[in-house]
């Protein structure tokens, strides 16, 4: 019996007791609305205890935006929402300063990013000004306006939606944005069963309102405790060689033209400690880190322009490169 094995026999060493149970409250509010989209909620609660943000594409009508803002309705935090349009100004995100006629002095007033869960809809919308100080904000946690810092609320976390079809009056998001993306999340379209099953909770619901379904569960303040915690998860030195061999396996492979790096080897041990601690585990598996690699991986490596038309995914591949990797025992 390894090292591994004889860990993973163990209870638990630290009580996530709480974080489980708030977790647990959490995903029961978010279904009481939304049917079929187990994954996605998982991902997005996963990125919040991991501190990082999530870029969730898909076709319309597939609850991109619904998740995101009933997830935030469960946690008792200021939430904003930013519809990102062409004409959008940074202005518009960050805030402004403005002259205060009775004190003669300029004011600086906050604007919509200063919240703890911030919604951006259509986020490839805006032009790069406005991306730039996005940027900004999701990689270091503050704003700069006239010559001023000023710090964002803890916890801090972005969830932003996108289309993967329409590319009239959009923008491509630069490698260095999409790699401050903790995860990239994919929606697709419901089965026959879940259709049925959103149909019907459709039909029985009538004219209530979906968000007023959704009850507060969890303070911000415990988010921020939850975080801090994550830290502390157990990982074996066998599963930090894994991951490391995984992403030393994305910049060799002849399928990519663009390998994983070291940010995301980090991004990818501390999501596994988050979905580890979801699942109600102070220790990381290899399943944690299976379960999160696509989301993690798949928008920080690029593929070669003949394998993509070939009709191959980022996501493929990165499965292709984890069934190579030896799974420790």
């Amino acid at each position: 019996m390894s090292d591994f094995d004889r860990y993973i026999s163990f209870e638990n060493r630290i009580d996530i007791s709480v974080l489980y149970d708030k977790m647990a409250q959490v995903k029961s509010e978010v279904k009481k609305v939304i049917v079929g989209q187990d994954q996605l909620i998982d991902m997005l609660l996963i990125s919040i205890l991991a501190s990082g943000h999530s870029l969730i594409e898909g076709l319309p009508g597939v609850a991109k935006t619904l998740s995101a803002k009933l997830i935030a309705k469960t946690i008792s935090s200021d939430f904003k929402r930013i519809q990102f349009t062409p004409d959008l100004m940074p202005s518009d995100v960050t805030g402004s300063s403005i002259l205060d006629l009775k004190s003669n002095e300029f004011e600086f007033r906050k604007g919509p990013i200063f919240a703890n869960v911030v919604l951006i809809d259509e986020i490839n919308r805006a032009p790069a000004k406005t991306q730039a100080a996005l940027f900004e904000s999701m990689a270091e946690h503050q704003v700069s306006v006239d010559g001023n810092t000023y710090i964002l609320p803890v916890p801090f976390i972005v969830f932003a939606t996108q289309n993967p079809i329409e590319h009239e009056g959009t923008y491509r998001l630069p490698e260095a944005q999409l790699d401050r993306f903790l995860f990239k999340i994919n929606v697709n379209y419901p089965e026959l069963e879940q259709e049925l099953e959103i149909l019907k909770e459709h039909h029985a619901q009538k004219a209530l309102n979906k968000e007023d379904q959704v009850d507060t569960v969890v303070s911000a303040a415990e988010i921020s405790s939850f975080q801090r915690l994550i830290k502390s998860i157990f990982v074996h030195e066998e599963l930090l060689n894994y991951i490391a061999q995984v992403i030393i396996k994305t910049r060799s492979n002849p399928s990519l033209t663009l390998g994983a790096s070291p940010r995301a080897s980090i991004a990818l041990l501390e999501s596994a400690k988050a979905s580890a601690a979801l699942s109600g585990r102070d220790f990381v598996t290899p399943e944690d880190i299976r379960r999160v690699a696509a989301a993690v991986l798949g928008h920080r490596v690029m593929l070669t322009p003949e394998r993509e038309m070939e009709g191959f995914t980022t996501t493929y591949v990165i499965d292709q490169i984890i069934n190579t990797v030896e799974i420790p025992r």
